[in-house]
């Protein structure tokens, strides 16, 4: 972990233990550090992968469960991780006395905003603020979009925000890394002939579908179209035997993994990106300016991921493909339909750059610092609504 010296205070971020949550968090962490303040973050076990690459003094590890109805077994097992998070949450704030908490979404967000706002000690005059990456409020956001001073959004229009929150919404877009604005490039168009970089990834995990189907799709271009294709596939690491026996029976030499550290590169050298459209996922394919063929994930029960792949599809940045006709067929007709246009490609590449806002880090932490110092909300955060 990165040691900061900052002497302005503390900052505690509290964030999902996956990357659609850590990512945003890392990028708010990263200026903030640059302005000389201290960062620590709370997370679940999951965010452990995560920690030496979190840019935090200290790394606080929170019980945290899923808030689901029904059963009444599983409800008060829920109730009591939940409670004991917030005592360990408001604790650890006591100890820490951080000027503002930031939640990023997840439910291990939820204990310490709680406990941010509870009375005595450990709480009572901490300023809280949570962040939410998707087009839809997120269900943990939501459960405390009522206590919390400041509601930041990605889109300047949210679902699931409600109207008596509209008040303390303020928009500053979706913030990448520094590993992201560091690779921002003009698109290179593919040539005519030559080299197709493609790149397919389903998320911080991977996706079964990709490797269900890319590989098939792939088996159906023509051998003109097949012999141009450089291909970068994440896949989870059960799937990667079978997927590249099926790349060798075509003549593909794909490259695959089960995570690429330096995604944000694969991204900016690639012609055409296949993906799921996670915040994080979108966000940075905008910030970078580069074309994706985008697949909701399905299962989501607010459909974050359909309206998140809406908005950079009406703005021309990319192409929505639900996943009943994410077939191998219809992929190979997308695919070759994009490999014969190149200029379709740049197009689609300066319009996702158009709607990117590689600020959105920036302007965060000046909101962030705008509550831990009293003053008022910066003028160019105005303009988030419920949808």
């Amino acid at each position: 972990m990165t040691t900061a010296s900052g002497s302005r205070g503390l900052i505690l971020l509290a964030a999902g233990g996956t990357g659609g949550h850590l990512f945003p968090a890392q990028a708010l962490a990263e200026v903030l550090i640059a302005r000389g303040w201290r960062v620590d973050l709370v997370t679940d076990e999951r965010g452990d992968r995560y920690g030496g690459r979190f840019p935090a003094e200290k790394m606080h590890i929170i019980p945290a469960a899923t808030v689901r109805g029904g059963n009444p077994l599983t409800y008060l097992k829920t109730s009591w991780v939940l409670g004991i998070g917030v005592m360990r949450a408001w604790l650890l704030i006591g100890r820490l006395k951080p000027k503002v908490v930031v939640g990023f979404g997840g439910y291990p967000t939820l204990s310490p905003v709680i406990a941010a706002s509870l009375p005595g000690f450990g709480g009572g005059g901490v300023k809280t603020i949570i962040h939410d990456q998707n087009a839809v409020m997120g269900r943990a956001n939501r459960l405390l979009a009522d206590r919390v001073d400041a509601v930041a959004t990605s889109f300047p229009k949210v679902h699931m925000l409600g109207e008596k929150n509209a008040g303390k919404a303020v928009r500053t877009g979706a913030p990448v890394r520094a590993a992201v604005l560091d690779v921002v490039a003009p698109y290179d168009p593919p040539q005519p002939y030559g080299d197709f970089r493609l790149l397919v990834f389903g998320g911080s995990q991977g996706a079964r579908i990709f490797s269900d189907v890319v590989p098939g799709a792939i088996a159906r271009l023509d051998e003109a179209h097949r012999g141009r294709l450089v291909l970068v596939q994440q896949c989870r690491e059960e799937d990667i035997e079978r997927v590249r026996s099926a790349y060798e029976a075509i003549g593909i030499d794909a490259e695959l993994a089960p995570f690429f550290s330096d995604l944000p590169q694969r991204i900016a050298d690639a012609h055409l990106v296949v993906c799921r459209s996670g915040a994080s996922t979108v966000a940075e394919l905008a910030v970078i300016g580069r074309p994706a063929v985008l697949v909701p994930l399905p299962h989501a029960i607010d459909n974050d991921q359909l309206l998140n792949a809406t908005a950079l599809a009406q703005a021309k940045g990319g192409w929505l493909l639900p996943q009943p006709a994410f077939t191998p067929h219809r992929l190979a007709e997308e695919l070759a339909a994009r490999m014969d246009a190149p200029e379709m490609l740049a197009n689609a590449a300066q319009a996702a750059s158009a709607v990117g806002n590689p600020r959105a880090a920036e302007t965060l932490a000046d909101v962030v610092e705008a509550l831990a110092e009293g003053r008022p909300m910066p003028a160019e955060t105005a303009g988030a609504s419920a949808a």
